[in-house]
């Protein structure tokens, strides 16, 4: 059987990507019940972080150990591959001692170097290009709210980033409306939008984007390693802050994600982030954790 790796959704059919939230919300449920599931006994995760982080690292970590697996942190500074060693051999000798690795990098191109090497599966945990895991804790978030997003219409407002290219993918693989508002010059790349095809729209409006939206989604509008552009990107994004007045253009049961952190007056009111009859961003924060456990096991079972 070949290796099955998480690069982006798209890695997933349809109907695994359908599996994979359905046992999210199983594995949620038997937490919740104290009942214990540990099919990574003696598996080893190895995490791999150019790019630092809270969600990522404490879901990964603690989702290894709630399965009856353990987890490595490594960072550059402290292994060779901050001292140049290259990928495809760090690759080899990596997959050699663990039995899964989850990268969080810069370059998307690290993350297919390291997975053509490999001997395990490998998991995108962030790249500049896409965040996978972060959507199949979005996509599970809406299914326990509000059941399939087939059909429905979802509302992108702001950076055409590593988190909007995922959306699209999801989009996609779930059949709704994407409406991706941004100013010009920060779209998403257009092969990505091309492939998508009549699935995604790009606007200019966030209040034509959101009118009629079931989910509305945002992010920060500098993401990680563009702080040098802060400034001019709040110049640029001007207008696109989410609050409760342009959630008055959804739906009246439409739902408000962040991938987080947020800066709360920039991309999102605090008033919304805190407002829980609409902002289900702690949920979401929550189901990274059982998304993730999912996913390991869906590649585990299928990679061996």
């Amino acid at each position: 059987m070949a290796i099955r790796h998480f690069l982006t959704l798209l890695d997933l059919s349809k109907d695994e990507l359908n599996s994979v939230i359905e046992r999210a919300i199983e594995l949620k449920a038997l937490r919740a019940q104290g009942i214990a599931t540990t099919p990574f006994r003696d598996k080893v995760l190895g995490m791999i972080f150019e790019k630092s982080s809270t969600r990522t690292r404490v879901s990964f970590e603690a989702g290894m150990t709630q399965m009856g697996g353990s987890a490595l942190f490594l960072s550059p500074r402290d292994t060779q591959l901050g001292r140049g060693e290259p990928i495809e051999d760090s690759a080899r000798v990596i997959s050699r001692m663990v039995d899964m690795v989850m990268i969080r990098t810069f370059g998307h191109n690290v993350l297919e170097r390291f997975a053509e090497y490999s001997r395990v599966p490998v998991i995108n945990a962030l790249s500049d290009s896409y965040h996978p895991c972060q959507l199949l804790a979005d996509i599970q978030t809406y299914v326990e709210h509000r059941g399939s997003p087939a059909g429905k219409v979802v509302a992108w407002v702001g950076d055409g980033n590593n988190m909007c290219h995922s959306y699209i993918n999801a989009a996609r693989q779930c059949d709704f409306e994407l409406r991706i508002a941004c100013p010009e010059g920060y779209e998403p790349e257009e092969s990505i939008v091309a492939a998508a095809g009549d699935r995604v729209r790009i606007m200019r409006k966030p209040a034509e984007a959101v009118r009629g939206a079931d989910w509305v989604a945002t992010d920060v509008w500098a993401s990680m390693g563009q702080e040098t552009e802060q400034k001019e990107r709040e110049r640029a994004f001007q207008g696109f802050l989410v609050d409760h007045e342009l959630m008055s253009h959804a739906n009246s049961d439409a739902v408000f994600m962040h991938c987080l952190p947020a800066h709360r007056g920039e991309e999102v009111s605090g008033e919304l982030l805190e407002d829980e009859t609409i902002s289900v961003v702690w949920d979401e924060a929550e189901n990274r954790l059982h998304a993730q456990k999912a996913l390991m096991e869906f590649l585990q079972e299928n990679s061996e």
